[in-house]
């Protein structure tokens, strides 16, 4: 069945500040681990005429979507890569590179997957996947919530969602699968609609959704997000070249405390200087013009010796 739908465009957070942080160089090489819809890898070729990307992505559709366009428009600077960024060391090495001048990975969930690929939204009734790639993740979010005792599912909530209701949940979800399985996300949501109480702030309920956290709980656990983040920042430090620079954007908690964690580790061993003594947020401008930068967090370092 052909598809007319354009392709939703995920706005990039931080640019200027991504740029900034890069320093591209003339004829230097850059990493883009997190393609998506190519917002940064297009800023940063933007960024200096004589600058390459190589561009990566575990998600073929992103790659497909919006890689060729950009090679059209930009002729020999733009190589495209599919893959898990936590292997960027053993892909990289198959393509004969050696050392990159700077490395960017933006962590965040684009509003591509978000709208498009299924189990990721709260607010569209899909199956229950929530893999990011396929060919890369076998298990669904359908599987662990229909599959998985009551004790991993409060673990998963606790751990990757920080769920205060997570007992709750939980039990809730058991119950439930007793009767029916659990196919969609519609299913899900709802019945954590009902378990959890609306929160209120200010004397207003909030607009974000009851079953959030534990939506994002399922999609790390699912696509190993966590794990996939150490091994992908170990790997990064091997491939910059002296005086390189790795920039990454963190959307929660999580995925910023082993950022912070892991520079402040390199710092101390002398292999890094912190370009970024304090974290970087969006500023008011872009807040207005780009509200999914409200949670954006960036941290930067420079390699000092290999």
């Amino acid at each position: 069945m052909e598809n007319n739908k354009d392709p939703v465009i995920h706005k990039p957070v931080l640019t200027k500040e991504v740029l900034e942080y890069l320093d591209t160089n003339q004829g230097g090489v850059y990493l883009d681990v997190t393609f998506g819809s190519g917002g940064h890898t297009r800023a940063i070729l933007e960024s200096n005429p004589d600058c390459s990307v190589i561009a990566l992505d575990w998600d073929m559709t992103s790659l497909d979507t919006f890689g060729p366009q950009l090679q059209g428009e930009f002729p020999g600077r733009l190589k495209l890569l599919w893959g898990n960024f936590s292997l960027i060391y053993k892909l990289l090495k198959k393509e004969g590179v050696k050392e990159l001048d700077g490395i960017l990975a933006d962590f965040g969930t684009s509003q591509m997957q978000i709208l498009e690929r299924p189990g990721f939204s709260v607010y569209k009734d899909t199956p229950l996947d929530m893999r990011m790639s396929p060919a890369h993740q076998k298990v669904t979010a359908g599987q662990i919530v229909n599959e998985a005792s009551e004790e991993e599912l409060r673990e998963i909530f606790w751990r990757f969602g920080q769920e205060k209701y997570t007992k709750q949940i939980a039990r809730a979800i058991v119950q439930e699968r007793r009767k029916k399985k659990f196919t969609s996300t519609a299913q899900l949501a709802k019945l954590i609609g009902k378990v959890v109480p609306q929160q209120k702030q200010k004397g207003k309920h909030t607009k974000i959704h009851p079953a959030t956290r534990v939506f994002q709980a399922l999609r790390i656990c699912v696509n190993d997000e966590l794990h996939n983040i150490t091994s992908f920042l170990k790997a990064a430090i091997r491939m910059l070249s002296l005086e390189g620079r790795l920039v990454c954007i963190s959307f929660h908690s999580l995925e910023d405390r082993l950022v912070k964690q892991f520079f402040a580790d390199r710092v101390r061993s002398g292999e890094v200087e912190l370009l970024t003594s304090r974290v970087v947020v969006a500023s008011q401008k872009e807040l207005e013009e780009n509200p999914s930068s409200r949670s954006a967090k960036l941290r930067a370092v420079k390699l000092l010796r290999k």
